[in-house]
Protein backbone atom coordinates (compact mmCIF):
# COMPACT_ATOMS: atom_id res chain seq x y z
CA UNK A 1 0.00 0.00 0.00
CA UNK A 2 3.02 2.62 0.59
CA UNK A 3 3.94 2.01 -2.77
CA UNK A 4 0.26 2.75 -4.28
CA UNK A 5 1.53 6.24 -5.67
CA UNK A 6 4.57 4.78 -7.83
CA UNK A 7 2.21 3.48 -10.66
CA UNK A 8 -0.50 6.04 -10.47
CA UNK A 9 1.62 8.76 -10.93
CA UNK A 10 2.13 8.98 -14.87
CA UNK A 11 -1.27 8.50 -15.57
CA UNK A 12 -2.41 11.29 -13.13
CA UNK A 13 -0.17 13.71 -14.57
CA UNK A 14 -2.26 12.61 -17.54
CA UNK A 15 -5.53 13.63 -16.37
CA UNK A 16 -4.73 16.99 -15.19
CA UNK A 17 -1.54 18.35 -17.20
CA UNK A 18 -1.76 17.82 -20.30
CA UNK A 19 -4.42 21.11 -21.40
CA UNK A 20 -2.11 22.32 -23.42
CA UNK A 21 -1.14 19.56 -25.65
CA UNK A 22 -4.84 18.81 -26.77
CA UNK A 23 -3.87 20.39 -30.01
CA UNK A 24 -1.72 17.93 -31.04
CA UNK A 25 -4.09 14.98 -30.43
CA UNK A 26 -6.40 16.65 -32.59
CA UNK A 27 -6.25 13.92 -35.42
CA UNK A 28 -5.78 10.95 -33.22
CA UNK A 29 -6.26 7.37 -34.96
CA UNK A 30 -6.38 3.92 -34.09
CA UNK A 31 -3.10 3.02 -33.38
CA UNK A 32 -1.73 6.15 -31.90
CA UNK A 33 0.04 6.31 -28.69
CA UNK A 34 0.77 8.34 -25.53
CA UNK A 35 2.97 7.29 -22.53
CA UNK A 36 3.45 8.67 -19.59
CA UNK A 37 6.46 8.53 -16.70
CA UNK A 38 6.81 8.91 -13.74
CA UNK A 39 8.74 12.10 -13.26
CA UNK A 40 11.34 10.27 -10.45
CA UNK A 41 12.33 7.46 -13.08
CA UNK A 42 16.01 7.15 -13.82
CA UNK A 43 17.34 8.18 -17.19
CA UNK A 44 18.32 3.99 -17.25
CA UNK A 45 14.41 3.51 -15.75
CA UNK A 46 13.17 4.91 -18.55
CA UNK A 47 15.02 3.96 -21.66
CA UNK A 48 14.42 0.31 -20.22
CA UNK A 49 10.30 0.93 -19.99
CA UNK A 50 10.22 2.80 -23.50
CA UNK A 51 11.79 -0.55 -25.25
CA UNK A 52 10.01 -2.36 -22.71
CA UNK A 53 6.77 -0.89 -24.62
CA UNK A 54 8.01 -1.27 -28.13
CA UNK A 55 7.93 2.43 -28.29
CA UNK A 56 10.77 5.40 -29.31
CA UNK A 57 11.66 8.27 -27.45
CA UNK A 58 9.67 10.21 -30.05
CA UNK A 59 6.66 9.32 -28.58
CA UNK A 60 4.42 11.29 -27.13
CA UNK A 61 5.37 11.46 -23.76
CA UNK A 62 3.51 12.75 -20.34
CA UNK A 63 5.51 13.05 -17.12
CA UNK A 64 3.75 12.33 -14.27
CA UNK A 65 4.91 14.12 -10.60
CA UNK A 66 4.65 13.32 -7.05
CA UNK A 67 2.88 16.05 -6.59
CA UNK A 68 0.01 15.93 -8.73
CA UNK A 69 -0.45 12.40 -7.66
CA UNK A 70 -1.35 13.75 -4.06
CA UNK A 71 -3.37 16.83 -5.98
CA UNK A 72 -5.50 14.16 -7.37
CA UNK A 73 -5.23 10.88 -5.28
CA UNK A 74 -5.36 12.68 -1.57
CA UNK A 75 -9.05 12.94 -1.46
CA UNK A 76 -9.03 8.91 -1.40
CA UNK A 77 -5.81 7.61 -0.48
CA UNK A 78 -3.16 9.04 2.10
CA UNK A 79 0.08 10.51 2.13
CA UNK A 80 1.74 7.58 3.20
CA UNK A 81 0.19 4.91 1.17
CA UNK A 82 0.73 7.71 -1.80
CA UNK A 83 4.46 7.75 -0.78
CA UNK A 84 7.33 10.41 -1.93
CA UNK A 85 8.29 8.87 -5.51
CA UNK A 86 6.31 9.00 -8.62
CA UNK A 87 7.33 5.85 -10.92
CA UNK A 88 4.66 3.97 -12.23
CA UNK A 89 4.38 4.35 -15.99
CA UNK A 90 1.67 3.74 -18.56
CA UNK A 91 1.17 3.36 -22.55
CA UNK A 92 -2.42 4.21 -24.13
CA UNK A 93 -2.94 2.69 -27.40
CA UNK A 94 -6.55 3.81 -29.32
CA UNK A 95 -7.81 1.00 -30.77
CA UNK A 96 -10.39 0.98 -33.47
CA UNK A 97 -13.97 1.84 -32.86
CA UNK A 98 -15.94 -1.47 -31.63
CA UNK A 99 -12.84 -3.35 -30.20
CA UNK A 100 -13.36 -2.98 -26.79
CA UNK A 101 -10.86 -2.29 -23.99
CA UNK A 102 -7.75 -4.40 -23.62
CA UNK A 103 -5.47 -3.60 -19.78
CA UNK A 104 -2.89 -5.47 -18.70
CA UNK A 105 -0.49 -4.26 -16.16
CA UNK A 106 3.24 -5.59 -15.14
CA UNK A 107 4.83 -5.12 -11.62
CA UNK A 108 1.02 -3.80 -10.27
CA UNK A 109 0.33 -5.97 -6.95
CA UNK A 110 -2.89 -3.68 -5.59
CA UNK A 111 -5.42 -3.13 -8.69
CA UNK A 112 -6.17 -5.55 -10.88
CA UNK A 113 -6.94 -5.67 -14.43
CA UNK A 114 -10.51 -6.25 -13.91
CA UNK A 115 -10.86 -2.87 -11.67
CA UNK A 116 -9.37 -1.03 -14.09
CA UNK A 117 -11.51 -2.28 -16.85
CA UNK A 118 -15.06 -1.49 -14.52
CA UNK A 119 -14.06 1.56 -13.26
CA UNK A 120 -13.31 2.71 -17.31
CA UNK A 121 -16.28 1.18 -17.91
CA UNK A 122 -18.19 3.72 -15.56
CA UNK A 123 -16.14 6.57 -16.93
CA UNK A 124 -16.97 6.03 -20.64
CA UNK A 125 -13.81 4.96 -22.03
CA UNK A 126 -13.56 2.34 -25.04
CA UNK A 127 -12.01 1.61 -27.93
CA UNK A 128 -8.32 1.17 -26.46
CA UNK A 129 -5.43 -0.98 -25.52
CA UNK A 130 -3.96 0.09 -22.08
CA UNK A 131 -0.09 -1.29 -20.57
CA UNK A 132 0.24 -0.25 -16.57
CA UNK A 133 4.00 -1.20 -15.76
CA UNK A 134 7.01 -0.33 -13.38
CA UNK A 135 10.58 -1.15 -12.95
CA UNK A 136 9.88 -2.72 -9.73
CA UNK A 137 6.62 -3.94 -7.91
CA UNK A 138 4.15 -1.49 -6.46
CA UNK A 139 0.38 -1.58 -5.69
CA UNK A 140 -0.78 0.65 -8.83
CA UNK A 141 -3.60 2.92 -7.61
CA UNK A 142 -2.95 6.30 -9.52
CA UNK A 143 -2.93 5.16 -13.14
CA UNK A 144 -6.31 4.95 -13.96
CA UNK A 145 -6.30 8.96 -13.36
CA UNK A 146 -3.58 9.30 -15.89
CA UNK A 147 -5.43 6.92 -18.13
CA UNK A 148 -8.47 8.96 -18.05
CA UNK A 149 -6.27 11.97 -19.24
CA UNK A 150 -4.44 10.20 -21.70
CA UNK A 151 -7.51 8.80 -23.73
CA UNK A 152 -9.48 11.70 -23.15
CA UNK A 153 -6.86 14.09 -24.95
CA UNK A 154 -5.69 11.61 -27.14
CA UNK A 155 -9.02 10.57 -28.70
CA UNK A 156 -9.69 14.46 -28.88
CA UNK A 157 -13.50 13.80 -26.26
CA UNK A 158 -14.24 15.09 -23.28
CA UNK A 159 -15.14 13.12 -20.59
CA UNK A 160 -16.90 15.30 -17.56
CA UNK A 161 -14.95 15.63 -14.54
CA UNK A 162 -17.85 14.16 -12.60
CA UNK A 163 -17.03 11.14 -14.28
CA UNK A 164 -13.36 10.97 -13.91
CA UNK A 165 -13.62 11.65 -9.97
CA UNK A 166 -16.32 9.16 -9.42
CA UNK A 167 -14.20 6.10 -11.91
CA UNK A 168 -11.14 7.01 -9.51
CA UNK A 169 -12.84 6.92 -6.21
CA UNK A 170 -14.44 3.57 -7.74
CA UNK A 171 -11.03 2.19 -8.05
CA UNK A 172 -9.22 3.12 -5.51
CA UNK A 173 -12.49 1.69 -2.84
CA UNK A 174 -11.98 -1.55 -4.89
CA UNK A 175 -8.67 -2.04 -4.37
CA UNK A 176 -9.41 -1.31 -0.80
CA UNK A 177 -12.27 -3.36 -0.32
CA UNK A 178 -10.18 -5.93 -1.99
CA UNK A 179 -7.65 -6.00 0.51
CA UNK A 180 -10.19 -7.51 3.22
CA UNK A 181 -11.57 -9.92 1.21
CA UNK A 182 -9.52 -10.65 -2.52
CA UNK A 183 -9.79 -8.72 -5.65
CA UNK A 184 -11.79 -11.39 -7.66
CA UNK A 185 -14.67 -10.70 -4.69
CA UNK A 186 -14.27 -6.99 -4.82
CA UNK A 187 -14.60 -6.93 -8.80
CA UNK A 188 -17.51 -9.26 -8.73
CA UNK A 189 -19.01 -7.01 -6.03
CA UNK A 190 -19.15 -3.88 -7.77
CA UNK A 191 -20.41 -5.51 -10.86
CA UNK A 192 -22.73 -7.19 -9.44
CA UNK A 193 -24.10 -3.68 -7.95
CA UNK A 194 -23.91 -1.84 -11.49
CA UNK A 195 -25.81 -5.36 -13.06
CA UNK A 196 -29.04 -5.02 -10.23
CA UNK A 197 -28.90 -1.00 -10.29
CA UNK A 198 -29.28 -1.15 -14.26
CA UNK A 199 -32.69 -3.62 -13.41
CA UNK A 200 -33.71 -2.14 -10.73
CA UNK A 201 -32.73 1.83 -10.61
CA UNK A 202 -33.60 2.80 -6.78
CA UNK A 203 -35.05 6.37 -5.75
CA UNK A 204 -33.46 6.62 -2.43
CA UNK A 205 -30.60 6.42 -0.61
CA UNK A 206 -31.96 3.40 1.83
CA UNK A 207 -33.09 1.35 -1.58
CA UNK A 208 -29.32 1.45 -2.76
CA UNK A 209 -28.28 0.60 1.24
CA UNK A 210 -30.25 -2.28 0.57
CA UNK A 211 -29.79 -3.33 -2.98
CA UNK A 212 -25.56 -3.34 -1.94
CA UNK A 213 -26.84 -5.64 0.89
CA UNK A 214 -28.45 -7.84 -1.41
CA UNK A 215 -26.12 -8.32 -3.61
CA UNK A 216 -23.29 -8.85 -1.21
CA UNK A 217 -25.18 -11.41 0.47
CA UNK A 218 -25.82 -13.35 -2.82
CA UNK A 219 -21.77 -13.29 -3.20
CA UNK A 220 -21.57 -14.69 0.39
CA UNK A 221 -19.79 -11.00 0.94
CA UNK A 222 -20.05 -9.99 4.26
CA UNK A 223 -19.51 -6.05 4.77
CA UNK A 224 -18.38 -4.06 7.32
CA UNK A 225 -20.59 -0.83 8.13
CA UNK A 226 -17.75 1.28 7.12
CA UNK A 227 -17.38 -0.41 4.20
CA UNK A 228 -21.25 -0.37 3.29
CA UNK A 229 -21.06 3.22 3.69
CA UNK A 230 -18.43 3.84 1.39
CA UNK A 231 -19.94 1.97 -1.35
CA UNK A 232 -23.57 3.92 -0.77
CA UNK A 233 -21.25 6.99 -1.20
CA UNK A 234 -19.68 5.85 -4.08
CA UNK A 235 -22.97 4.32 -5.37
CA UNK A 236 -24.95 7.72 -4.95
CA UNK A 237 -21.99 9.56 -7.12
CA UNK A 238 -22.58 7.08 -9.98
CA UNK A 239 -26.60 7.06 -9.86
CA UNK A 240 -26.10 11.38 -9.65
CA UNK A 241 -24.31 11.08 -12.95
CA UNK A 242 -26.11 9.98 -15.11
CA UNK A 243 -24.67 6.47 -16.34
CA UNK A 244 -25.92 5.56 -19.96
CA UNK A 245 -26.25 1.94 -19.05
CA UNK A 246 -26.80 1.27 -23.03
CA UNK A 247 -23.04 2.30 -23.31
CA UNK A 248 -22.25 0.68 -20.77
CA UNK A 249 -24.11 -2.80 -21.99
CA UNK A 250 -21.75 -2.18 -24.90
CA UNK A 251 -18.76 -1.71 -23.40
CA UNK A 252 -18.98 -5.01 -21.11
CA UNK A 253 -19.78 -7.01 -24.44
CA UNK A 254 -16.09 -5.58 -25.72
CA UNK A 255 -14.63 -6.43 -22.20
CA UNK A 256 -16.14 -10.05 -22.48
CA UNK A 257 -15.14 -10.28 -26.21
CA UNK A 258 -11.24 -8.85 -25.40
CA UNK A 259 -10.14 -9.50 -21.85
CA UNK A 260 -10.13 -13.57 -22.92
CA UNK A 261 -7.29 -14.46 -21.26
CA UNK A 262 -9.23 -12.88 -18.23
CA UNK A 263 -12.69 -13.86 -18.38
CA UNK A 264 -11.10 -17.99 -19.13
CA UNK A 265 -9.57 -18.17 -15.97
CA UNK A 266 -11.65 -20.84 -14.11
CA UNK A 267 -11.71 -18.88 -11.33
CA UNK A 268 -13.50 -15.66 -12.89
CA UNK A 269 -14.54 -17.53 -16.30
CA UNK A 270 -18.45 -18.57 -15.01
CA UNK A 271 -19.23 -15.47 -13.02
CA UNK A 272 -18.53 -13.18 -15.14
CA UNK A 273 -19.86 -14.49 -18.18
CA UNK A 274 -23.48 -15.09 -16.46
CA UNK A 275 -23.19 -11.34 -15.30
CA UNK A 276 -22.13 -10.04 -18.67
CA UNK A 277 -24.74 -12.07 -20.63
CA UNK A 278 -27.47 -11.82 -17.69
CA UNK A 279 -26.94 -8.21 -17.99
CA UNK A 280 -27.18 -7.85 -21.57
CA UNK A 281 -30.28 -9.97 -21.78
CA UNK A 282 -31.98 -7.11 -19.08
CA UNK A 283 -30.86 -4.21 -21.24
CA UNK A 284 -32.34 -5.88 -24.57
CA UNK A 285 -35.46 -6.85 -22.27
CA UNK A 286 -36.04 -3.24 -21.46
CA UNK A 287 -35.39 -1.89 -24.61
CA UNK A 288 -37.96 -4.14 -26.63
CA UNK A 289 -40.38 -2.51 -24.00
CA UNK A 290 -39.86 0.87 -25.76
CA UNK A 291 -39.91 -0.65 -29.80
Amino acid sequence: MKKIVTWLLPLMILLVTCSGTLKAFADAAPGDVIVTLGENLTPDQKSKILQEMNVSSSVDIVKVTNAEEHQYLGKYISKAQIGTRAISSSKITLAERGKGLHVTTKNINWVTESMIVNALVTAGVKDADIYVTAPFTVSGTAALTGILKAYEQKANVNIPEEKKQVANEEIVKTAQLGDRIGPKKASELITGIKQELAENPVKTEDDLRTLIKKVADRLGITLTDSELDSLVSLFNKMKDIHIDWDKVQNQLKNVRDNLDGFLHKPETQSFFQKVIDFFSDVIDTIKGWFS
